[in-house]
């Protein structure tokens, strides 16, 4: 039987305190041994901002065809605005079983110019908002993403002081500055239709059912817990077995919770990286859940991805320093 282990968690009361050694927290969430995974718990202003837009979801995916085509953004890979069935499931299928909507939720338009916009669509592209049909979605999304953002800038600062403590880096020179230079973060809304209304034969009993084992590329990962509906109602999930799974260092297979009024943080490739394996970052997937009450369940959730500017200059490690998985070797693009 699969693990179920929780995530280490950091109250926002220590995290917000500079001078709080959090050495230990940080290496047993990201460390070497750990899941690649911790949450922040008790952020002020989290529990109604999380309410706000994961409610939008389904409306959102729900909206009349003609208006969610007019949010499609074909120039960015549909990395910008609304995109369903535009990704691949591991099978080579079009993904149908989720619908998301991808937007900066700090800058509208991260530039104007246009031979950075073409030559970096998905990361210089400018958001697009259903302001005629749901304009409360804009504020929504800026006011959850910037949050996420806030936090994480708190949790890459203690990263950075734990990897200078452990590897002699200047601790000015880490994650924290990379990511607040960064003008081009990813909000991703997601929303998983009900399992009656997916043309997807995608096998339930899968462990990646609903998606993908995947390591995050960019610097760090926030994820809000998502909500369960049925018929517009919201409730747990029926299913223990659903959820997020993570692949350990030493290939242990194991389900990790955290609590809905926590916001979990993951390790990206990027980090892995320019912390010489100090900081480690875990393959992981979804599970979908499964048996008859699961049907008509929907699932609505949220992913802010924390990434390096798009001419931020990396300064990587020196070959053979360091323990860094050789499957992160290779950086893809959003």
């Amino acid at each position: 039987m699969t693990p179920t282990l929780q995530t280490v968690v950091i109250p926002y009361t220590q995290l917000k305190d500079k001078d709080a050694d959090l050495s230990i927290k940080i290496e047993q969430g990201f460390g070497p041994d750990g899941l690649g995974i911790l949450s922040v718990s008790d952020v002020p202003g989290y529990t109604l901002l999380r309410q706000n837009l994961l409610s939008l979801a389904p409306r959102l995916a729900n909206l009349p065809e003609k208006v969610k085509s007019e949010l499609e953004d074909p120039q960015s890979r549909y990395n910008f605005g609304w995109s369903h069935g535009k990704e691949k499931l591991e099978s080579g299928k079009p993904d149908l079983l989720k619908g998301s909507f991808y937007a900066n939720p700090i800058l509208d338009k991260p530039t104007t110019e246009a031979a950075l916009i073409q030559r970096y669509p998905a990361y210089c592209g400018s958001n697009i908002w259903p302001q005629s049909t749901m304009p409360e979605l804009e504020i929504a999304f800026k006011s959850l993403g910037k949050l996420i953002l806030d936090v994480g800038l708190l949790v890459a600062y203690h990263c950075d002081k734990y990897v200078s403590k452990v590897t002699g880096m200047p601790h000015n020179e880490g994650i924290e500055q990379i990511v607040y230079r960064s003008r081009c973060h990813k909000g991703r809304l997601l929303y998983y239709f009900p399992a009656e209304n997916s043309n997807d034969s995608q096998d339930s009993e899968s462990m990646s059912s609903w998606c993908g084992w995947h390591t995050d590329h960019g610097s760090l990962t926030g994820l809000t817990y998502a909500v369960f509906t049925k018929d517009g109602v919201e409730i747990p999930c029926p299913d223990s077995t659903a959820g997020l799974y993570i692949k350990t260092r030493t290939g242990q297979i194991v389900k990790v919770v955290y609590k809905e009024d926590e916001i979990a943080y993951q390790i990206g490739n990027i980090t892995e990286i320019l912390s010489s394996g100090s900081l480690c970052a875990t393959p992981h997937c979804v599970r979908a859940p499964k048996g008859e009450k699961a049907a008509g369940l929907e699932r609505s959730t949220f992913a802010l991805f924390m990434q390096p500017d798009w001419d931020e200059k990396l300064d990587f490690p020196e070959a053979g320093q360091g323990n860094v998985h050789q499957e992160n070797m290779t950086i893809e693009a959003i």
